[in-house]
């Protein structure tokens, strides 16, 4: 039992050395979790504002969200903001995976000084701020008369999810070997027959993962929503702004806490498929 005894080599990180570390994620944890344990309570109160704590518990704006319908399109405000919401990020998966995952499969197969150089312009909308890219659609959607359609949601939501689903997908196929599909192509098959059957399967569950991502992204954007959408297609985050800003609405954090639970639930499935998918 001497090696219990044993010091610790230089080389080794004694836990007392990065006890900070773990402090400051656990602070930084706090600041993330904190919001989202004020929002949930705020849900259940039967005040007519947001109240924390609530002083008498209710399920009123739940009722309010889910049944206070509109007899003359069978949807209330909210429902319709709802189902716009999904509607678009659901489309937007079927655009910003296929691009993403086309790019990203052309930076890795092609010539690593172009990649190099392309890289930072498709995952541009990730470092411009968004009220720029916002700005910028609204005025060339103007042009396009696409402002207050479903399709130029979907277009600027895609382009706000397309650089992470390339980031993903790219990771993805730098970790592939290449040399699988190159041999279905020497013998024979055409390049998309040996990505469809030799490495589409291999990296489906990063293409899973991103089409999750993008899904998220669509649906909890605002920025662009609020420049592109309106009138009939307005999006749920973005008739929850509206809500806030001109009136206090606890239905607000009830939405809120659907959307924690939905979103908390989808990362869980992913993060509990991809350690399935690690140890097969």
């Amino acid at each position: 039992m001497k090696f219990l005894h044993k010091n610790v080599s230089e080389t080794q990180i004694r836990l007392k050395d990065r006890l900070w570390l773990y402090i400051f994620s656990y602070i930084v944890l706090f600041l993330l979790i904190v919001p989202s344990l004020v929002v949930i309570p705020m849900s259940f109160s039967a005040s007519q504002y947001l109240e924390f704590p609530p002083k008498e518990w209710s399920l009123r704006w739940y009722e309010n969200y889910f049944f206070s319908w509109k007899v003359e399109n069978g949807f209330n405000d909210w429902m319709q903001a709802t189902w716009t919401s999904v509607k678009v990020a659901v489309l937007t998966i079927f655009v910003a995976v296929p691009v993403g995952t086309m790019a990203a499969y052309g930076l890795v197969n092609g010539n690593s000084r172009i990649s190099k150089m392309l890289f930072p312009i498709f995952i541009s909308p990730m470092m411009v701020p968004s009220i720029l890219v916002a700005i910028g659609l609204f005025y060339f959607f103007v042009q396009l008369k696409l402002v207050g359609s479903v399709l130029g949601l979907v277009l600027g939501h895609s382009l706000v999810a397309m650089p992470l689903v390339l980031i993903i997908v790219f990771s993805a196929l730098k970790n592939y070997d290449m040399n699988q599909e190159k041999v279905a192509r020497s013998l024979g098959a055409t390049r998309f027959r040996a990505f469809r059957e030799i490495t589409l399967p291999q990296i489906k569950f990063s293409l899973v993962s991103s089409a999750l991502i993008a899904f998220l992204t669509s649906f909890d954007e605002v920025i662009i929503s609020l420049f592109v959408a309106g009138g009939d297609n307005s999006t749920i985050t973005r008739s929850m702004f509206l809500a806030l800003r001109d009136q206090i609405d606890p239905t607000i954090a009830a939405i809120s806490t659907i959307l924690i639970i939905i979103s908390s639930g989808l990362l869980i499935i992913m993060q509990v498929t991809g350690a399935k998918e690690n140890k097969r």
